[in-house]
């Protein structure tokens, strides 16, 4: 039987001047990544470059010299599910457990560490770390994987990156974790989120 295939869908990525007024903050040397009009929204270093939308795809530098990826999935949530009773963090030990490549096959772990949660009024996170070999390279290379969760939005985080880069990246995963924000809605992204 065929795998049915999703239609292409074309995005135009345009640069637009910010208001003179917008209230857009991030720390320097970070940019602000937001998703669907504020569905979601975290911090990235500001030299990172997106590469492809779906699933989301920001480089440290252009593939293939790039040292470090960052990948995002989103889903929303129909309004009215409380969702607590199911924890992430046993859903995202399953995940990473039985976690397979594309083609079907198994990934070569060689560490899994244990499971960070971060339990916020407006969100819940938990994340692992974990050690692999890289099927391409042959030589070892660390993920970062965070399931998030609010009432109507759950994301999937994944960064992955060499051993010899974690002084550079484990910054950059602290920052993203630090200024996630879901559920917002951002009338004007030029002029940013509004400020009461």
């Amino acid at each position: 039987m065929k795998k049915k295939q999703k239609p292409d869908r074309k995005f135009t990525m345009t640069t637009a001047r910010m208001a003179k007024n917008h209230s857009w903050t991030a720390p320097d040397g970070y940019k602000i990544m937001v998703i669907d009009r504020g569905a979601a929204s975290f911090n990235i270093p500001g030299d990172w470059l997106i590469k492809k939308f779906e699933p989301l795809e920001i480089h440290d530098a252009d593939p293939p010299n790039d040292k470090a990826r960052l990948m995002v999935t989103i889903w929303r949530f129909p309004p009215g599910i409380d969702w607590t009773g199911l924890p992430l963090a046993p859903m995202l030990m399953q995940a990473v457990t039985h976690d397979e490549k594309e083609d079907g096959e198994k990934r070569d772990l060689l560490e899994t560490g244990k499971i960070q949660s971060i339990v916020r009024p407006d969100l819940e996170v938990a994340w692992v770390q974990q050690h692999f070999m890289d099927p391409v390279e042959k030589r070892e290379a660390i993920s970062r994987i965070a399931i998030v969760r609010s009432p109507q939005v759950q994301l999937l985080v994944t960064l992955d990156y060499w051993p010899e880069d974690a002084k550079r990246c484990v910054p950059h995963w602290d920052e993203l974790i630090r200024s996630l924000q879901t559920e917002r809605v951002i009338k004007d992204p030029l002029k940013g989120p509004t400020l009461h």
